[in-house]
């Protein structure tokens, strides 16, 4: 990826020799894998077992996920937050574990709703909760820096799955929590 980074910004009109820039071919490439980590990132290893036995049957959210993710059109990232709902079955998922979840899907390049579907079949796959709510809110950079240049915009989408689909009362309760 070095030399990658590299002939791009020689085709910018930069000059690499010029001392701000001799390393940072080799920092954007570190920067970029970070960036795009998820890919490497095995479902399993993020969960790491943190499934724990529970008679919980009510509604468990974790609000105001952090996320950073990357514009798979323009290469831009979009920040943003997510929530994320789920019904137990007889299993608890570990707290952390539903932000690695974002994380790990996050750290890809993305569109913001393919984003929120991952997470909400995931949390569903991986827990077998009776439903999944997911809701991602984000500024995307390919609209506020270029293009339209919109500041203030955000992008709201979401993914209801079994009982936040099926169930309004369920919805209902997931939305007016995440308020």
């Amino acid at each position: 990826m070095k030399e990658h980074f590299a002939s791009i910004i020689s085709a910018i009109g930069e000059d690499l020799s010029r001392p701000g820039l001799t390393d940072t071919p080799e920092r954007a490439a570190k920067a970029f894998e970070f960036l795009t980590r998820g890919y490497h990132q095995k479902l399993d290893d993020v969960v790491n077992d943190a499934l724990f036995p529970s008679d919980s049957n009510e509604m468990i959210i974790v609000k105001d996920i952090e996320l950073y993710s990357m514009c798979e059109h323009h290469l831009l990232p979009f920040i943003g937050r997510a929530h994320v709902a789920y019904i137990p079955t007889g299993k608890v998922l570990g707290l952390s574990k539903v932000a690695r979840i974002v994380d790990m899907f996050a750290r890809r390049l993305q569109i913001q709703e393919q984003l929120t579907l991952q997470i909400a079949e995931t949390v569903k796959s991986v827990t077998g909760a009776e439903g999944v709510g997911v809701i991602v809110e984000a500024k995307h950079m390919c609209m506020m820096m270029r293009g339209v240049e919109k500041q203030n915009s955000v992008m709201k989408t979401s993914a209801m799955l079994g009982s936040f689909r099926d169930d309004p009362a369920t919805r209902t309760e997931f939305l007016s929590l995440v308020r």
